[in-house]
């Protein structure tokens, strides 16, 4: 990994001591269903079994925590699609803190409601990540309010990567990892770990087929805005920011590929981690068991598909579970 990447993997160990008390470290186990279907030895870093339902607790609180004391006393506030919402209020709540949080509208209600409950100060604005980030601007700008980004921030980025980490102690000969892509602070973290360690392990990001910012961004070599539309994987929408400094950088860097993947397969991810597994994941934590099952992935042994979130709609999991998921967003506005 080359040194002027703006996290280090000195930085992503540091992260881990100062988050180690206030985060799970999360089981990773393996999947013999999926083993038999791709042919090599898979294991399931099971993330989702974070406290708050995803991996965004690391990045969230490692931010929160490097914060000074004075900028404390201003308060946080982030866009979010809902997990980083949810993570960077508990976090703050931990450190006696208020977090103002700023999601647009096509954030599913669930999310919104768990986010009120650990007592955020929730602003719904817009259709799009885009839009929330506006009214983001607005608050640091007139209230002195401190941005913890959900994705582009080195702090959160090397909060994020303490979970690749926790991947290469627990099987130091992955050969490669599926990891979910979005913003990219999970990507960036987790390949600056792993690489930093290995750097002949394989990291492929895997985000949904309609909407995938940071894929369009990578193949455009800067980044662009693409319109946001519903998905299973709501987790991996939003833009990536036209001012990228962090996550484009490292993600152009350090991913050996970016595969995309449609509603369809997003659903049978799901579905397969339900019925096989005895998970229940959000269509953005079952990308990595989607791209096995479509055959996307050729790797040599073994292969850690890190399932990443929990915090999915009851009643749309259910929808997926009968066959009805990948309908649901596909004829959504």
């Amino acid at each position: 990994m080359g040194g002027a990447l703006p996290v280090s993997l000195e930085d992503i160990r540091a992260a881990a001591q100062r988050i180690a008390d206030r985060i799970a470290e999360t089981p990773m186990v393996p999947s013999a269903s999926l083993g038999e279907i791709a042919g090599v030895p898979v294991w399931l870093k099971l993330e989702h079994h974070q406290t708050t339902g995803s991996f965004k607790l690391r990045g969230a609180t490692n931010a929160v925590v490097s914060l000074s004391p004075a900028e404390r006393a201003r308060g946080v506030v982030a866009a979010s699609t809902g997990n980083h919402g949810r993570a960077l209020a508990h976090a703050a709540k931990a450190q006696g803190m208020v977090a103002t949080i700023c999601m647009s509208r096509l954030v599913p209600e669930n999310k919104v409601l768990e986010i009120r409950r650990l007592g955020a100060d929730v602003r719904i604005v817009g259709r799009s990540q885009d839009e929330a980030q506006g009214e983001v601007d607005r608050l640091v700008r007139e209230e002195g309010l401190v941005m913890v980004p959900p994705f582009d921030h080195p702090a959160v980025v090397a909060g994020q990567g303490t979970l690749g980490l926790e991947i290469v102690n627990a099987l130091p000969e992955t050969a490669t990892v599926l990891v979910p892509l979005s913003g990219g602070g999970l990507a960036a973290g987790v390949a600056a770990a792993i690489k930093g360690v290995n750097p002949k392990t394989k990291v492929i990001g895997l985000t949904m087929e309609r909407g995938a910012a940071m894929k369009a961004s990578l193949d455009a070599g800067r980044p662009v805005q693409v319109e946001e539309v519903r998905s299973l994987a709501d987790s991996l929408g939003g833009g990536i920011g036209l001012d990228n400094q962090v996550t484009l950088t490292m993600c152009r860097a350090l991913l050996d590929d970016v595969l995309l993947l449609t509603e369809a397969e997003i659903a049978a991810g799901m579905r397969h981690a339900y019925a096989r597994e005895d998970e229940i994941v959000e269509g953005a934590g079952a990308v990595g068991i989607a791209a096995l099952l479509a055959g996307k992935i050729r790797s040599a042994s073994p292969v850690v598909a890190i399932l990443s979130g929990r915090n999915v709609d009851m009643e749309q999991h259910r929808r997926v579970i009968n066959g009805e998921g990948a309908a649901f967003a596909e004829d959504s506005p």
